[in-house]
């Protein structure tokens, strides 16, 4: 888990996590996107007391309040949190696919492999960051420190996908009872449009399914590229999440 990678790589960080009537409430840092809820009244009901408890997790630690929900987790949610001021904030789509037989072979020429994350972390930080961080240069650090914590997760899965030696893109995957989450998708902008996505892609598809993995998901901005790439290789749209943010006076 990514707060729990924090917590021993960067100890003062106060990294840590709760659980609450089923939802899952993670601190990496009062500015940290990783710094909100997940499962929200999915696995058990929500109530004003979850809330309660919830909220004082975040505002002992100087956070704001957010909760990424599914709406699997049904209306009685929405009225819950509409109730205690909270508003829509920022909406993705979750996809799926079978894992099947895989996809077809990327290009050859593309090389794609697992980084030694003792050695190579720091690597395929840089190289995620230069991706993500095209459109917004100054969030390079941040973006760095991202990657860097992700890959020092107790076993991870953070793929390279190479040209000549050259790294271009990177992919990130983790398994979960026979599911495997494929994220972490970046490409630098010289090597953009060359496939390393795509081989990323059939890289982690193989992996999964060298695993016994059923079933692949991934997340997208709605009508994103991201999306329609996902949707073109055979992933489809399982529901849309949406975060919430609690309102202050």
């Amino acid at each position: 888990m990514f707060v729990e990678a924090r917590a021993r790589i960067a100890p003062a960080s106060g990294a840590e996590w709760i659980e609450c009537d089923g939802a899952y409430a993670m601190f990496d840092g009062a500015h940290s996107p990783l710094t909100q809820t997940f499962g929200l009244g999915l696995f058990e009901d929500a109530t004003d007391k979850t809330l309660d408890t919830l909220e004082a997790f975040f505002k002992d630690r100087g956070a704001p309040v957010f909760h990424e929900t599914s709406p699997l987790a049904g209306s009685a949610l929405v009225e819950l949190l509409n109730k205690h001021g909270y508003q829509p904030l920022e909406y993705t789509s979750v996809l799926y696919r079978e894992i099947g037989s895989g996809v077809a072979p990327a290009d050859p020429a593309i090389r794609v492999r697992i980084v030694d994350a003792k050695t190579e972390g720091k690597l395929w930080a840089d190289t995620a960051a230069r991706g993500w961080a095209r459109e917004q240069p100054d969030l390079m650090d941040f973006l760095r420190d991202l990657g860097t914590v992700n890959a020092a997760r107790v076993n991870p899965l953070c793929f390279l996908a190479e040209i000549d030696g050259q790294p271009g893109a990177t992919g990130d995957m983790l398994i979960h009872n026979r599911t495997a989450l494929f994220a972490g998708a970046s490409t630098v902008p010289e090597m953009r449009r060359r496939g390393l996505q795509y081989a990323l892609l059939a890289a982690r598809m193989q992996h999964a399914l060298d695993h016994d993995c059923d079933l692949a998901m991934m997340c997208a901005a709605p009508g994103s590229a991201s999306q329609r790439n996902a949707e073109r290789h055979g992933f489809r749209i399982a529901y849309t999440r949406v975060k919430w943010e609690r309102q202050t006076s």
